[in-house]
């Protein structure tokens, strides 16, 4: 008589509790140390019944400070950032300061913070490599209501979808650092932005873009470094404290330009 094989045990599944430590690890430090990610990427239109166009560069940054958020709990953070990101010449690739005689809004969100609680993070596992993946739509009420902004909004309803990955090496995250290094990659589909004043023409945009976690500030691009240091130092710094509410590209075009 043949004894059957014994079958390995499987493997024991992370709590969400250890997924979000991961990521936390992943996407800032759980020491508390300011952590930098930069991107770079592009910005396509979409309208029906025209073709897609590259209509800008884009490269930002965001710097981040994660801490424990004690009130809710020993396994709940708080992640505080600002972030900033500059619209480019699709070729060139400077800075733009116009598009179609019109000023450029660049983003200056701040504070762009989080709280993060415990859930299941989505993972794929990519051989050596780890990926969390976090897919975020979003529809509230518009900052910017047509009836004040008729030029400026696209509707009274802000409708957008942000898809995050964050790569790491799995061989890292198994170790006690409390930050590991990481990649990521952002895509965003969003209405036209207030500055381009295309009003409620129909269409929108969409962000293609990808980055690291930099070992330092220092590493973001001298060019992109002396822009932020010239109009909003502050932005080279994680914010200290949790403030609410967030800025977004929209409440600060309405900061820029209140209503009548």
């Amino acid at each position: 008589m043949t004894t059957p094989l014994a079958q390995p045990a499987p493997a024991e599944q992370p709590t969400p509790a250890e997924l979000l430590r991961s990521l936390a690890r992943t996407r800032a430090s759980l020491d508390g140390e300011k952590v930098t990610y930069w991107w770079t990427g592009d910005v396509y239109s979409w309208a029906p019944d025209e073709p897609y166009q590259r209509v800008f560069g884009f490269e930002g940054l965001n710097v981040a400070r994660l801490v424990q958020d004690a009130e809710a709990g020993p396994d709940a953070y708080q992640l505080l950032t600002r972030e900033a990101a500059f619209y480019l010449d699709p070729v060139s690739r400077e800075i733009l300061e116009t598009w179609q005689d019109r000023p450029v809004v660049h983003v200056w969100n701040d504070p762009a913070n989080q709280k993060w609680r415990p859930f299941p993070v989505p993972v794929t596992e990519l051989g050596g490599q780890v990926c969390f993946s976090l897919e975020i739509p979003l529809a509230y009420p518009s900052p910017l209501p047509v009836d004040r902004y008729p030029d400026h909004s696209a509707g009274d309803t802000y409708k957008a979808l942000e898809l995050f990955q964050f790569f790491a090496d799995r061989a890292d995250l198994a170790g006690p650092a409390p930050s590991v290094p990481a990649t990521m990659s952002w895509s965003r589909m969003s209405p036209w932005l207030p500055w381009m004043a295309q009003g409620q023409r129909p269409g929108g945009l969409t962000f293609h873009c990808r980055g690291r976690k930099l070992g330092s500030y220092d590493e973001v691009p001298e060019r992109t470094r002396a822009y932020i240091a010239d109009r909003h130092p502050e932005f080279a710094h994680a914010p200290e404290a949790w403030r609410e509410p967030n800025e977004t590209s929209w409440t600060y075009f309405r900061k820029l330009h209140p209503p009548r």
